[in-house]
């Protein structure tokens, strides 16, 4: 097992009716005013929206709200919120939604408290910030699991780069976390963060280390527990203890808590960053079920005894001794079988990407021939460029 530091500073507020108590919590930071950060129209017609606000104007707590996050959240109003934070003295940042709202509430909080830094350097990791504003989160879909990580995902639309970076500074200081927020996801959308809560365990699975069986059992079991859970919501939207177990999946699966004692690279997430910066409406959960299977096939013999493993215990299939790679291969096909029951695309050219832009996609993940990505195996360009072909 190697050495690791763990960290979750998050407190998680979890449970029925929850939300209810935001403006007690971010009274306790004595905000001089807050950006009440979201997406679209669904926390507004929901009635979400209005609940906060009543909960603010009852701690007599100053706002001002900037909607308007996008599936993947754009630089563009990230700057925004960083103005009008600035103009308007605010010094707390509340999300109110998934994933999307969370990192862009999280850059918007860097980049107001580093004013003498380009926010998009955090993104390009040409810079760390080195303080940010308080921030919390209510939590409205669950995929992302960014309401606990130190991760944070923006995309620069005039150049296509969909850039990820982590640090302490992306820690949120308080997420509420209300299962019935979200029964009203569509089902796509829960498909999509079954498949992304599970990859972001997976992935860390797959990452180099060795005799972290305690870490292994935890990630077994989040990743067993969603791909249930992520069934039962499709089956039965409404159903509480489903999407719960889904939503405390989504937290503990991008917490760092399954990949202590390993190594850490979220590698088809890389792959995945460069199809949803030059296609904008893939959905991130959609393109890592396009990519996950090609991958998986391409390096799983770097580390046979890891993946039968995998096989044996997330599967439950018997080991082929004599045969080993048939083992791996069925339990391949079978989480392949997974994503096509929830009503995942398992190819890019399900996702409208064209075959043209292969080349362009392996550049873009490769920094222009200039990253490996390193794991059992070494990905470079030309490795990049042959998982999209066989994923096309």
């Amino acid at each position: 097992m190697d050495n690791f530091i763990y960290e979750t500073p998050t407190k998680v507020y979890f449970g029925k009716d929850e939300e209810l108590k935001v403006g007690k919590l971010v009274a306790e930071y004595h905000p001089h005013k807050v950006l009440l950060h979201y997406g679209g129209q669904s926390a507004q017609k929901s009635g979400l929206l209005d609940r906060v606000r009543k909960c603010l104007d009852e701690e007599q707590i100053a706002y001002v709200e900037l909607g308007g996050v996008v599936a993947n959240p754009e630089l563009s109003l990230v700057r925004k919120g960083i103005e009008l934070c600035k103009q308007e003295g605010v010094d707390f940042v509340l999300a109110v939604g998934g994933g999307s709202v969370m990192d862009s509430a999280k850059d918007i909080a860097n980049g107001v408290a580093n004013p003498d830094v380009d926010v998009w350097d955090f993104s390009l990791q040409k810079a760390v910030p080195a303080k940010t504003l308080r921030k919390g989160a209510i939590l409205t879909l669950s995929a992302a699991g960014s309401e606990m990580s130190n991760s944070c995902v923006i995309t620069n639309a005039e150049t296509g780069q969909k850039m990820g970076y982590g640090c302490s500074c992306n820690r949120m200081d308080f997420a509420i976390e209300n299962p019935e927020l979200t029964y009203t996801v569509n089902a796509y959308q829960t498909a999509c963060g079954a498949v992304d809560i599970a990859m972001h365990t997976i992935e860390r699975y797959f990452c180099p280390g060795e005799d972290t069986y305690l870490t292994d059992s935890i990630a077994e079991a989040v990743i067993k527990s969603i791909m249930k859970a992520g069934d039962d919501c499709l089956k039965n939207p409404c159903d509480y203890e489903a999407r719960a177990n889904m939503m405390w999946a989504s937290s503990l699966a991008h917490n760092g808590l399954t990949q202590c004692g390993r190594s850490f690279l979220l590698t088809v997430h890389q792959f995945e960053h460069e199809v949803s910066g030059m296609y904008p409406q893939v959905a991130h959960g959609a393109g890592l079920a396009a990519l996950w299977c090609s991958w998986a096939r391409y390096v799983y013999k770097a580390n046979i005894s890891r993946w039968l493993q995998y096989a044996s215990h997330v599967w439950n299939l018997d080991i082929d001794f004599e045969h080993p790679e048939k083992t791996i291969e069925k339990a391949i096909d079978l989480q392949e079988q997974y994503y096509k029951n929830l009503g995942m695309p398992t190819s890019l050219r399900e996702l409208d990407v064209k075959e043209e832009s292969l080349e362009a996609l392996a550049l873009g993940c490769s920094r222009n021939k200039t990253r490996v990505l390193n794991g059992y195996m070494k990905l470079g360009y030309d490795e990049m460029l042959d998982i999209y072909k066989m994923a096309y």
